[in-house]
């Protein structure tokens, strides 16, 4: 049942580059090792619960049951080469699935068919939206008590507000799940242990299979014209006719394929393979990468190089830089330019990834996704390309963090170890950031949640040897605008013995729904332009510290209005400390206001335990936004401050006897009450 596809004369043809997104616990990792066993690159089926998986290496992955770290694999399947990312499904590791999205293709998205679209999946989903990443998806778990198929893609309908393709009806349902009829090629694939055997529909299933088919055709004919004229003129769309409109629909994003299946019973996922080479783009069917300066690459190995950089880590082998070649060649020996620090390297050794195993091999080719060992100057993001003709590529987009701990030794002789220790955390997660605290010489770590911060004072103990004490967590506070002011003078004049500095400005701020912006509304050149950018640098510079508790400050509008210079003392200099000490001064005359950050939860819990939750969630100063049964159980969704959910996870347990289960996602800041 695969699906053939020509020959290609270009080896990027069959290279199939893509990720695996889902929420925590929708299967996604089961469904990485069932395609890696099947297409032959394991020989065993790992497992999740027994701590066995290929993408699941680390020991705190193996521990916890979650994937934490991205992890890259690869195997070959109907003559293609499938180059395979799992990402992680928790709220706090959002910005490892961003750093893999800018280097993908494709993906694969995977629901939960009790669930159907959980929080972060639509997290993901909407980053993947970000960088136009043509997606499948796949509704997993149809074993499970209380699976709907037709209830998971409703979902999709809904929250996602995508066209679902429906291209499979399940044979069985819950605990009697079987298998699928193909409703392209009306087949029936029906599994017995781990071989797939393919028939004619049931009997029973026929007319059910019939009407399904003629909706997709009606589905995608709305969406695609050469469908559309085929689906008027003749009694039915052909399947070849249907099959190339779904591959179209997949690339331009304008229709939503989805398969169905249990990865745990090894049930659909031969079928999910076919689809991926079917209907996901190639590096030649994506467009051609585009540097900062608007210049194109195209997928072409005798291009010049062109690589970025998505993911730095120490292993055993040595620093390893993990990067995705989007054109040329790069060869052992080869001289490479890093276009961010300026500087070149040599690329010693080249590897093939399978998560934890490395295969060394002479070159990487456009499409490739390969790590490199020994760079020195290469970080997250980093440009890659021959010297002769540098590109800068947009790097992945990367979080604040939003929230901190104080971390210390417990032997003072270990201090400048965890100096080291800290700084290539950071380096290998750049949604870690580390900092002096000026006030109590405390050094404090900020990442994006509890979990995440746990994550690492876990590896300073078990990869660096490190006894760490942790402090209890800290929210990252902001401080805003709620009432500005206007016309506010300020004179910075110096006079000390040489070239002295002078500088007048004079500002509005007011308040503003984004983060921060700067114009000038200045006349007359009474302020020359060289100099407004460096009032704007000035202002940028005061931002870091409000006037409430000296937190980063957002939520702004500064406009110049007016200003003098002096012909020999008014400097960039001058203009920017006087914008810097100007907007300190209007920020204090300001009706300011102290935000917080919140999160949206959503709890799971029995019905019988509802009254409480809800009761707790109000006392942590929750706003309710939501309530719905759901198979016996209710489902809660409040928007709370994010420091009310520290330690949430012990007093659900305590609240449902251990039956409540919750999910987060960051949901911005909110007045502080």
């Amino acid at each position: 049942m695969r699906a053939h596809l020509s020959k290609q004369s270009n080896p990027l043809a069959v290279v199939r580059n893509l990720g695996i997104l889902a929420h925590v616990d929708a299967g996604k990792t089961t469904v990485t090792e069932r395609m890696l066993y099947l297409a032959g690159a394991t020989y065993k089926r790992g497992e999740v619960h027994d701590g066995t998986t290929v993408t699941d290496f680390d020991s705190q992955e193996r521990d916890r049951g979650i994937t934490i770290f991205a992890a890259a694999v690869s195997c070959g399947w109907d003559g293609h080469r499938v180059n395979l990312i799992d990402t992680p499904g928790h709220v706090d590791f959002s910005d490892e699935v961003e750093r893999s999205l800018r280097v993908l293709d494709g993906a694969i998205a995977v629901f939960d068919a009790v669930a159907g679209v959980e929080p972060q999946s639509e997290s993901v989903w909407r980053r993947a939206d970000r960088y136009g990443v043509p997606r499948i998806a796949f509704v997993n778990k149809l074993d499970r008590a209380g699976a709907d198929l037709d209830a998971a893609v409703e979902s999709i309908r809904r929250r996602l507000h995508k066209a679902p393709l429906v291209v499979q009806l399940p044979i069985g349902q819950e605990g009697r799940f079987a298998g699928v009829v193909d409703l392209v090629r009306m087949r029936a694939l029906v599994w017995a242990g781990d071989v797939c055997q393919e028939g004619p529909v049931p009997e029973d299933l026929l007319d059910e299979a019939r009407r399904r088919r003629t909706l997709l055709e009606e589905a995608v004919s709305e969406l695609h014209a050469e469908a559309l004229e085929e689906f008027c003129s003749q009694p039915s769309i052909s399947d070849r006719t249907l099959a190339a409109a779904l591959r179209d629909l997949t690339r331009s994003g304008a229709g939503l394929v989805v398969l169905c299946g249990s990865a745990y019973r090894n049930r659909g996922i031969e079928p999910l393979l076919d689809a991926v080479v079917a209907y996901l783009p190639s590096p030649l069917d994506v467009p051609a990468v585009r540097g900062e300066d608007g210049a194109e690459r195209a997928a072409d190995p005798r291009a010049p190089l062109a690589a970025l950089a998505f993911k730095v880590s120490s292993t055993a082998t040595g620093r390893l830089t993990y990067l995705r070649v989007y054109s040329g060649t790069m060869r052992k020996g080869d001289t490479v330019l890093d276009t961010g620090t300026g500087r070149t390297e040599r690329v010693s050794r080249i590897l093939r990834v399978q998560a934890d195993r490395h295969t060394e091999v002479d070159r990487a080719v456009a499409g490739d996704i390969v790590a490199l060992v020994g760079l020195k100057s290469a970080r997250t993001g980093s440009t890659l390309c021959a010297p002769e003709a540098p590109l800068v590529l947009e790097p992945p987009g990367a979080a604040d963090p939003v929230v901190s701990v104080a971390i210390e030794v417990r032997r003072s002789i270990d201090s400048d170890r965890l100096a080291s220790a800290l700084a290539r955390l950071a380096e290998e997660d750049p949604s870690l950031s580390v900092r002096m605290d000026a006030e109590t010489g405390q050094t404090l770590l900020s990442g994006m949640g509890e979990l995440h911060l746990e994550i690492a004072a876990e590896k300073l103990r078990r990869d660096h040897g490190l006894d760490v004490a942790v402090g209890r967590p800290q929210v990252a506070l902001r401080e805003t605008v709620v009432r500005g002011v206007s016309g506010l003078l300020y004179r910075h004049v110096k006079q000390d013995g040489g070239a002295g500095q002078f500088a007048h400005v004079v500002l509005d701020v007011e308040p503003d729904s984004g983060g921060f912006e700067f114009r000038s509304a200045v006349v007359g050149g009474r302020v020359p332009r060289e100099y407004v950018r460096a009032v704007e640098a000035g202002c940028r510079d005061a931002l870091g510290d409000g006037p409430l508790g000296g937190h980063p400050v957002t939520g702004l509008r500064v406009t110049l209005t007016d200003g003098a210079t002096h012909p020999k003392d008014s400097s960039d200099l001058a203009f920017r400390t006087a914008g810097r000490l100007a907007l300190r001064e209007a920020l204090r005359a300001c009706a300011m206001e102290l935000l917080e950050p919140v999160a949206e939860v959503t709890v799971t819990v029995p019905g019988d335990a509802a009254g409480g939750v809800l009761g707790d969630l109000a006392a942590r100063r929750g706003r309710i936004s939501g309530s719905a049964a759901r198979a016996g159980s209710v489902v809660i969704t409040a928007v709370v401050p994010l420091a009310e959910v520290f330690g949430y996870a012990t007093r659900l347990r305590s609240r449902t006897q251990g039956r409540g289960t919750f999910t987060t996602r960051p949901a911005g800041y909110a007045p502080a009450r």
